[in-house]
């Protein structure tokens, strides 16, 4: 049996973690703050996922998330395990206004190149939600020839929570793709290496060659 005075430690260190991750997610919320104070209300965070798969879509996720929002611990999905991404793709699918999902898959990859089909993917996420943002915080590059106020954030799962809960949605929900592709194209190994051009998956591309769902126009797949 603990301590008394363990338990208390214990408890105080946990309060004091939750504490600083408060104002983590504070100063991760600044962007979507300042915007709402001058008047865009509906911030929609864009990410994408799979831009350097040799196999499979390109999927981006649009978010919009309400004004009061901390889900502790989030962040950009590749700083994360895949179970605490699975867990936090499950509470901001529960908390947030609205989510868009946008998917190019390979073929059209290869015929209009993986930039364009990046923001294409980016465009159907955004036509996808079921509130049209007023503003965009798009991670990367701002989204040519599109008639909405945004703003780039180089590395912006770091920088915006809008972005980050966009990372987690789009990974999660291509990651799932992949591991269903993986049932019908088990040689491959896609459940483990999600389309990436990992030793196995290029030697299983060498013995097997390109299946229907491989990008051809990319290097070390034909």
């Amino acid at each position: 049996m603990k301590k008394p005075e363990l338990i208390v430690h214990n408890y105080q260190k946990r309060l004091e973690g939750l504490y600083l991750e408060r104002i983590r997610i504070f100063n991760l919320s600044k962007y979507e703050n300042d915007l709402r104070k001058k008047g865009f209300s509906l911030i929609a965070g864009i990410d994408e996922v799979g831009r350097g798969s040799l196999a499979g879509p390109v999927v981006a996720a649009a978010v919009i998330l309400p004004e009061q929002f901390f889900v502790p611990y989030l962040k950009d999905s590749k700083k994360l395990t895949p179970q605490k991404r699975a867990k936090l793709y499950s509470v901001v699918l529960e908390k947030v206004v609205s989510i868009g999902i946008g998917i190019v898959s390979a073929q059209l990859i290869d015929q209009i190149n993986i930039r364009q089909a990046t923001f294409l993917a980016m465009e159907r996420a955004i036509l996808d939600l079921k509130r049209m943002p007023n503003y965009l915080l798009v991670d990367g590059f701002k989204i040519p020839q599109l008639n909405l106020s945004q703003t780039a954030l180089i590395k912006g799962e770091d920088k915006s929570i809008s972005i980050a809960s966009a990372s987690i949605i789009a990974k999660v929900y291509r990651d799932n793709m992949m591991i269903q592709y993986d049932q019908k194209y088990p040689q491959y190994h896609f459940k483990k290496n999600k389309g990436y051009g990992t030793e196995e998956h290029l030697a299983a591309l060498k013995k097997y060659g390109p299946s229907a769902i491989h990008r051809k126009t990319f290097k070390g797949v034909v």
